[in-house]
Protein backbone atom coordinates (compact mmCIF):
# COMPACT_ATOMS: atom_id res chain seq x y z
CA UNK A 1 0.00 0.00 0.00
CA UNK A 2 1.67 3.64 -0.85
CA UNK A 3 1.73 5.84 1.85
CA UNK A 4 -0.79 8.41 0.82
CA UNK A 5 -3.35 5.58 0.81
CA UNK A 6 -1.90 4.74 4.43
CA UNK A 7 -2.80 7.88 5.98
CA UNK A 8 -5.91 8.22 4.48
CA UNK A 9 -6.94 5.11 5.88
CA UNK A 10 -5.32 6.28 9.59
CA UNK A 11 -6.51 9.51 9.08
CA UNK A 12 -10.08 7.88 8.73
CA UNK A 13 -9.88 5.72 11.48
CA UNK A 14 -9.13 8.56 13.66
CA UNK A 15 -12.04 10.93 12.54
CA UNK A 16 -14.09 7.95 13.10
CA UNK A 17 -13.08 7.31 16.57
CA UNK A 18 -10.92 3.92 15.79
CA UNK A 19 -8.34 5.31 17.11
CA UNK A 20 -6.81 7.87 19.94
CA UNK A 21 -4.99 10.82 19.57
CA UNK A 22 -1.34 9.30 20.95
CA UNK A 23 -1.75 6.04 18.77
CA UNK A 24 -2.81 7.71 15.40
CA UNK A 25 0.26 9.56 16.14
CA UNK A 26 2.44 7.10 16.86
CA UNK A 27 1.54 4.80 13.30
CA UNK A 28 1.42 8.24 11.44
CA UNK A 29 5.31 8.56 12.79
CA UNK A 30 5.75 4.75 11.72
CA UNK A 31 4.56 5.17 8.23
CA UNK A 32 6.44 8.52 7.55
CA UNK A 33 9.62 6.52 8.65
CA UNK A 34 8.88 3.39 6.60
CA UNK A 35 8.99 6.09 3.49
CA UNK A 36 11.45 8.21 5.15
CA UNK A 37 8.34 11.21 5.53
CA UNK A 38 8.67 11.69 9.15
CA UNK A 39 8.95 15.26 9.36
CA UNK A 40 6.07 15.66 7.26
CA UNK A 41 3.88 13.18 8.53
CA UNK A 42 4.37 14.34 11.75
CA UNK A 43 3.12 18.11 10.94
CA UNK A 44 0.44 17.67 9.27
CA UNK A 45 -1.44 14.36 10.90
CA UNK A 46 -3.23 17.22 13.38
CA UNK A 47 -3.88 19.67 11.03
CA UNK A 48 -5.52 17.31 8.42
CA UNK A 49 -7.36 15.92 11.45
CA UNK A 50 -8.50 19.16 12.25
CA UNK A 51 -6.71 19.91 15.71
CA UNK A 52 -4.56 21.68 17.45
CA UNK A 53 -3.54 20.73 21.25
CA UNK A 54 -3.03 23.62 23.36
CA UNK A 55 -1.62 22.52 27.36
CA UNK A 56 -1.57 25.46 30.13
CA UNK A 57 -2.04 25.69 33.55
CA UNK A 58 -5.68 25.08 34.19
CA UNK A 59 -8.05 26.77 36.60
CA UNK A 60 -8.86 30.60 35.48
CA UNK A 61 -6.26 30.59 33.19
CA UNK A 62 -7.61 27.58 30.67
CA UNK A 63 -11.42 29.10 31.15
CA UNK A 64 -9.77 32.52 30.19
CA UNK A 65 -8.41 30.66 27.00
CA UNK A 66 -11.23 28.89 26.07
CA UNK A 67 -14.01 31.08 26.51
CA UNK A 68 -12.18 34.12 24.80
CA UNK A 69 -9.80 32.47 22.18
CA UNK A 70 -10.62 28.37 21.62
CA UNK A 71 -14.22 28.48 20.87
CA UNK A 72 -14.07 31.58 18.74
CA UNK A 73 -11.30 30.30 16.92
CA UNK A 74 -12.80 26.75 16.03
CA UNK A 75 -16.19 28.93 15.27
CA UNK A 76 -14.37 30.85 12.57
CA UNK A 77 -11.79 28.45 11.04
CA UNK A 78 -13.48 24.72 11.98
CA UNK A 79 -10.13 23.59 13.75
CA UNK A 80 -10.77 22.14 17.19
CA UNK A 81 -8.64 23.09 19.75
CA UNK A 82 -7.96 20.12 22.44
CA UNK A 83 -6.49 22.09 25.57
CA UNK A 84 -4.93 20.35 28.13
CA UNK A 85 -3.40 21.28 31.55
CA UNK A 86 0.07 20.90 34.15
CA UNK A 87 1.11 21.98 37.17
CA UNK A 88 4.31 23.04 36.69
CA UNK A 89 6.90 23.42 33.34
CA UNK A 90 9.17 20.38 35.01
CA UNK A 91 6.05 18.15 34.49
CA UNK A 92 4.98 18.97 30.87
CA UNK A 93 8.52 18.92 29.62
CA UNK A 94 8.64 15.26 30.96
CA UNK A 95 5.56 14.58 29.04
CA UNK A 96 6.72 16.17 25.76
CA UNK A 97 10.07 13.89 26.27
CA UNK A 98 7.85 11.03 26.47
CA UNK A 99 5.40 11.64 23.31
CA UNK A 100 5.18 10.92 19.92
CA UNK A 101 6.56 13.81 17.72
CA UNK A 102 3.79 16.35 17.13
CA UNK A 103 1.64 15.10 20.05
CA UNK A 104 1.76 18.52 21.67
CA UNK A 105 1.37 21.09 19.83
CA UNK A 106 1.56 24.64 22.03
CA UNK A 107 2.60 24.76 25.50
CA UNK A 108 1.59 27.93 27.72
CA UNK A 109 5.35 27.98 28.91
CA UNK A 110 6.79 30.56 31.86
CA UNK A 111 9.83 32.13 31.48
CA UNK A 112 12.56 32.67 29.16
CA UNK A 113 14.45 30.14 30.93
CA UNK A 114 12.22 27.25 30.18
CA UNK A 115 11.80 28.40 25.65
CA UNK A 116 15.76 28.12 26.33
CA UNK A 117 15.57 24.78 28.03
CA UNK A 118 13.51 23.51 25.35
CA UNK A 119 15.32 25.11 22.67
CA UNK A 120 18.33 23.76 23.82
CA UNK A 121 16.86 20.00 23.97
CA UNK A 122 16.10 20.34 19.77
CA UNK A 123 12.31 21.04 20.31
CA UNK A 124 12.01 24.26 19.34
CA UNK A 125 10.19 25.26 15.39
CA UNK A 126 10.88 28.17 13.52
CA UNK A 127 7.52 30.61 12.98
CA UNK A 128 6.25 32.32 9.78
CA UNK A 129 6.02 35.36 11.46
CA UNK A 130 4.65 36.66 8.19
CA UNK A 131 1.13 34.35 9.00
CA UNK A 132 1.70 36.55 12.26
CA UNK A 133 0.76 39.74 11.79
CA UNK A 134 -0.23 40.63 15.17
CA UNK A 135 2.64 40.36 16.30
CA UNK A 136 3.67 43.89 15.97
CA UNK A 137 1.09 44.84 18.76
CA UNK A 138 3.70 42.88 21.38
CA UNK A 139 5.60 45.08 23.58
CA UNK A 140 9.30 45.14 21.54
CA UNK A 141 11.09 43.86 25.22
CA UNK A 142 9.07 40.84 25.43
CA UNK A 143 9.66 39.55 21.96
CA UNK A 144 13.57 40.06 21.73
CA UNK A 145 14.33 38.82 24.34
CA UNK A 146 13.49 35.52 22.86
CA UNK A 147 14.81 36.36 19.74
CA UNK A 148 18.15 36.53 21.83
CA UNK A 149 17.94 32.56 22.71
CA UNK A 150 17.07 31.66 19.05
CA UNK A 151 19.32 33.44 16.66
CA UNK A 152 16.85 36.18 15.73
CA UNK A 153 14.25 33.88 15.10
CA UNK A 154 10.89 32.98 17.31
CA UNK A 155 9.89 29.58 17.92
CA UNK A 156 6.96 31.22 20.53
CA UNK A 157 4.93 34.84 20.87
CA UNK A 158 5.00 35.97 24.36
CA UNK A 159 1.08 36.50 25.48
CA UNK A 160 1.21 37.43 28.93
CA UNK A 161 3.31 38.87 32.54
CA UNK A 162 2.94 39.08 35.99
CA UNK A 163 4.71 38.49 39.05
CA UNK A 164 4.92 36.18 42.01
CA UNK A 165 4.33 38.11 45.20
CA UNK A 166 3.31 37.55 48.97
CA UNK A 167 -0.13 36.57 49.38
CA UNK A 168 -1.74 37.35 52.70
CA UNK A 169 -4.88 37.04 54.67
CA UNK A 170 -5.81 40.64 56.09
CA UNK A 171 -7.71 38.90 59.13
CA UNK A 172 -4.76 37.25 60.56
CA UNK A 173 -1.66 39.22 59.05
CA UNK A 174 -1.77 43.69 58.68
CA UNK A 175 -0.72 45.53 55.43
CA UNK A 176 2.12 47.10 58.35
CA UNK A 177 3.51 43.67 59.45
CA UNK A 178 3.77 42.50 55.29
CA UNK A 179 5.86 45.88 54.81
CA UNK A 180 8.09 45.11 57.63
CA UNK A 181 8.92 41.45 56.91
CA UNK A 182 8.18 41.41 53.38
CA UNK A 183 9.58 37.70 51.87
CA UNK A 184 10.62 37.01 55.56
CA UNK A 185 6.47 36.38 56.53
CA UNK A 186 7.08 32.97 54.94
CA UNK A 187 9.42 32.00 57.84
CA UNK A 188 8.03 33.45 60.35
CA UNK A 189 7.34 31.32 63.54
CA UNK A 190 4.13 32.73 64.62
CA UNK A 191 2.13 31.70 61.94
CA UNK A 192 3.51 27.74 61.83
CA UNK A 193 1.09 25.60 59.98
CA UNK A 194 -0.66 28.40 58.22
CA UNK A 195 2.34 29.04 55.89
CA UNK A 196 2.03 27.90 52.45
CA UNK A 197 4.26 27.97 49.12
CA UNK A 198 4.66 26.37 45.69
CA UNK A 199 6.76 23.18 45.71
CA UNK A 200 8.87 24.44 42.44
CA UNK A 201 12.16 24.46 42.91
CA UNK A 202 12.80 28.17 41.07
CA UNK A 203 10.49 29.77 43.36
CA UNK A 204 11.73 28.05 46.88
CA UNK A 205 15.17 29.50 45.80
CA UNK A 206 14.15 33.15 45.27
CA UNK A 207 12.30 33.42 48.09
CA UNK A 208 15.30 31.89 50.09
CA UNK A 209 17.35 34.27 48.27
CA UNK A 210 14.75 37.68 49.25
CA UNK A 211 14.99 35.87 52.90
CA UNK A 212 18.78 35.77 53.15
CA UNK A 213 19.12 39.56 52.11
CA UNK A 214 20.55 37.99 48.42
CA UNK A 215 19.92 39.14 44.52
CA UNK A 216 18.21 35.92 42.97
CA UNK A 217 20.37 36.25 40.34
CA UNK A 218 23.23 36.14 41.92
CA UNK A 219 23.64 34.34 44.92
CA UNK A 220 26.84 33.93 46.81
CA UNK A 221 25.13 32.20 50.00
CA UNK A 222 23.23 29.18 48.79
CA UNK A 223 23.76 27.62 52.29
CA UNK A 224 21.97 30.17 53.73
CA UNK A 225 19.28 29.83 51.19
CA UNK A 226 18.98 25.85 51.84
CA UNK A 227 18.61 27.10 55.66
CA UNK A 228 16.23 29.48 54.78
CA UNK A 229 13.93 26.43 52.40
CA UNK A 230 14.69 24.14 55.08
CA UNK A 231 12.60 26.59 57.55
CA UNK A 232 9.76 27.10 55.09
CA UNK A 233 9.15 23.47 55.15
CA UNK A 234 8.92 23.25 58.67
CA UNK A 235 6.73 25.74 59.07
CA UNK A 236 4.09 25.15 56.06
CA UNK A 237 1.22 23.65 55.94
CA UNK A 238 2.21 22.03 52.48
CA UNK A 239 3.40 22.83 49.42
CA UNK A 240 0.51 23.59 46.60
CA UNK A 241 1.07 22.00 43.44
CA UNK A 242 -1.43 24.43 40.95
CA UNK A 243 -2.95 27.85 41.13
CA UNK A 244 -6.42 26.02 41.96
CA UNK A 245 -4.82 24.71 44.63
CA UNK A 246 -3.29 28.16 45.96
CA UNK A 247 -6.60 29.53 45.53
CA UNK A 248 -8.60 27.10 47.25
CA UNK A 249 -5.70 26.95 50.18
CA UNK A 250 -6.12 31.21 50.61
CA UNK A 251 -10.12 30.94 50.09
CA UNK A 252 -10.80 28.42 52.63
CA UNK A 253 -8.06 29.97 54.98
CA UNK A 254 -6.34 26.67 54.93
CA UNK A 255 -3.27 29.28 54.67
CA UNK A 256 -2.71 32.45 55.88
CA UNK A 257 0.29 33.57 53.77
CA UNK A 258 2.08 32.10 50.91
CA UNK A 259 4.07 33.39 47.72
CA UNK A 260 1.30 33.41 44.92
CA UNK A 261 0.74 34.32 41.31
CA UNK A 262 -0.65 37.56 40.71
CA UNK A 263 -3.07 37.16 38.07
CA UNK A 264 -4.87 33.99 40.80
CA UNK A 265 -4.70 36.70 43.77
CA UNK A 266 -6.58 39.30 42.00
CA UNK A 267 -8.84 36.57 40.78
CA UNK A 268 -9.69 35.87 44.87
CA UNK A 269 -10.11 39.46 45.86
CA UNK A 270 -12.46 39.85 42.80
CA UNK A 271 -14.34 36.98 44.89
CA UNK A 272 -14.43 39.15 48.00
CA UNK A 273 -11.88 37.82 49.81
CA UNK A 274 -9.94 40.08 51.69
CA UNK A 275 -6.30 39.06 51.07
CA UNK A 276 -3.74 41.32 49.92
CA UNK A 277 -0.66 41.32 47.31
CA UNK A 278 2.63 42.08 47.70
CA UNK A 279 5.45 42.46 45.45
CA UNK A 280 8.57 42.74 47.39
CA UNK A 281 11.71 44.29 46.03
CA UNK A 282 13.28 41.93 43.44
CA UNK A 283 10.18 40.18 44.14
CA UNK A 284 9.90 37.51 40.90
CA UNK A 285 9.12 38.82 37.41
CA UNK A 286 7.78 36.38 34.82
CA UNK A 287 6.63 36.67 31.24
CA UNK A 288 4.41 34.13 29.30
CA UNK A 289 4.51 32.75 25.75
CA UNK A 290 2.91 30.63 23.75
CA UNK A 291 5.24 28.04 22.20
CA UNK A 292 5.30 26.12 19.17
CA UNK A 293 7.01 22.72 19.65
CA UNK A 294 8.63 21.18 16.64
CA UNK A 295 6.69 18.65 14.47
CA UNK A 296 3.33 20.59 14.86
CA UNK A 297 1.13 21.42 12.36
CA UNK A 298 2.53 25.19 11.75
CA UNK A 299 0.40 26.86 9.48
CA UNK A 300 -2.61 25.53 11.97
CA UNK A 301 -1.10 26.88 14.92
CA UNK A 302 0.69 30.31 13.65
CA UNK A 303 -3.37 31.21 12.33
CA UNK A 304 -4.57 30.61 16.26
CA UNK A 305 -1.56 32.13 17.48
CA UNK A 306 -2.54 35.36 15.06
CA UNK A 307 -5.95 35.23 16.48
CA UNK A 308 -4.56 34.80 20.11
CA UNK A 309 -3.11 37.94 19.42
CA UNK A 310 -5.51 39.79 18.04
CA UNK A 311 -5.88 42.97 20.54
CA UNK A 312 -9.53 42.31 21.22
CA UNK A 313 -9.24 38.63 21.90
CA UNK A 314 -6.11 39.35 24.02
CA UNK A 315 -7.66 41.65 26.11
CA UNK A 316 -10.84 39.43 26.37
CA UNK A 317 -8.62 36.42 27.67
CA UNK A 318 -6.31 39.10 29.74
CA UNK A 319 -9.69 40.41 31.63
CA UNK A 320 -10.37 36.72 32.38
CA UNK A 321 -7.32 35.38 33.87
CA UNK A 322 -6.33 38.64 35.37
CA UNK A 323 -2.75 38.70 33.79
CA UNK A 324 -1.66 41.88 31.81
CA UNK A 325 -1.52 41.03 28.09
CA UNK A 326 2.06 41.58 26.26
CA UNK A 327 0.24 44.28 23.70
CA UNK A 328 2.30 47.42 24.15
CA UNK A 329 -0.55 49.97 25.72
CA UNK A 330 1.59 52.23 23.56
CA UNK A 331 -0.27 51.19 20.38
CA UNK A 332 -3.14 49.10 21.78
CA UNK A 333 -5.99 50.90 24.07
CA UNK A 334 -6.42 48.17 26.67
CA UNK A 335 -9.54 49.36 28.59
CA UNK A 336 -10.43 49.72 31.91
CA UNK A 337 -9.71 46.47 33.95
CA UNK A 338 -6.06 45.68 32.58
CA UNK A 339 -4.23 48.81 34.02
CA UNK A 340 -5.82 47.94 37.35
CA UNK A 341 -4.23 44.05 37.32
CA UNK A 342 -1.36 43.52 39.20
CA UNK A 343 2.10 44.10 37.95
CA UNK A 344 0.97 46.26 34.99
CA UNK A 345 3.19 48.74 33.33
CA UNK A 346 1.67 51.45 31.59
CA UNK A 347 4.95 52.26 29.87
CA UNK A 348 5.56 48.82 28.54
CA UNK A 349 8.87 49.14 29.30
CA UNK A 350 8.74 46.49 32.42
CA UNK A 351 11.31 48.75 33.67
CA UNK A 352 9.93 48.01 37.15
CA UNK A 353 9.89 43.55 36.64
CA UNK A 354 12.87 41.67 38.02
CA UNK A 355 12.88 38.98 35.48
CA UNK A 356 15.37 35.93 36.45
CA UNK A 357 18.48 35.32 34.30
CA UNK A 358 17.92 32.41 31.66
CA UNK A 359 21.81 31.40 31.85
CA UNK A 360 22.24 31.45 35.14
CA UNK A 361 18.88 29.59 35.90
CA UNK A 362 19.40 26.84 33.49
CA UNK A 363 22.89 26.61 34.46
CA UNK A 364 22.18 25.73 37.86
CA UNK A 365 18.94 23.69 37.46
CA UNK A 366 20.61 20.56 37.60
CA UNK A 367 22.58 20.92 40.88
CA UNK A 368 19.61 22.86 42.46
CA UNK A 369 16.60 21.05 41.33
CA UNK A 370 17.88 17.93 43.18
CA UNK A 371 19.48 19.74 46.04
CA UNK A 372 15.70 20.86 46.69
CA UNK A 373 14.33 17.82 46.12
CA UNK A 374 15.88 15.82 48.69
CA UNK A 375 14.90 18.62 51.01
CA UNK A 376 11.18 18.55 50.14
CA UNK A 377 11.48 14.59 51.36
CA UNK A 378 12.28 16.24 54.15
CA UNK A 379 16.29 16.12 53.85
Amino acid sequence: MDNSKRYERLRERYLNGGLDRRTFLGLIGAAGAAYGLQTPFARHALAAAGEVRFDGWGGVVSEAFRKHAFDPYTAKTGIKVIDGTFGGGDEYLSRVKASQPGEYNIAHLSGVFDYARYANLGLASTLNEANIPNLEYVIPKLVDVFRGVTDGKLSCVPYDYGTTGLAYNRKHVSDEEMKEKGAKILIDERLKGKIGGWGDWRTRIWMGALQTGQDPNGITDMDAVWNAIRTHRDLALKYWGSGAELMSLLAEEEIYVTEGWSGRIYALQEQGHDIGYMDPPNGYGWQECLFVLKGSPMEACEELLNFMLAPATSIAVAEGQNYPPALDPKKVDLGKKIPTLPAFDPSGTLAGLTFADPAYWNGNEQEWSKAFGRIQKGY
